[in-house]
């Protein structure tokens, strides 16, 4: 799949700061599928903002919340 470099995506949700592939999806899913993670997309925001992108993290959300989950304040 060929990654389309275009304006970067402005409702990217990841709160990392510096980071060279915010807002650009396709390098952003490639870089963490390498270190075996997800993307910040994949969270609610109150998970997203642990940095803990991991597998096992979105499988215990899911479980704890469901598959619709809201973000808790």
């Amino acid at each position: 799949m060929e990654c389309r470099q275009g304006p970067a995506n402005k409702n990217c949700p990841c709160s990392a700061t510096g980071c060279a592939r915010h807002g650009i999806c396709c390098q952003c899913v490639a870089h963490h599928r390498a270190k075996g993670q997800l993307p910040a997309c994949f969270f609610p925001k109150d998970v997203e903002l642990t940095h803990d992108r991991s597998i096992e993290r979105l499988a215990a959300t899911f479980e704890e919340r469901g598959a619709w989950w809201k973000a808790r304040k």
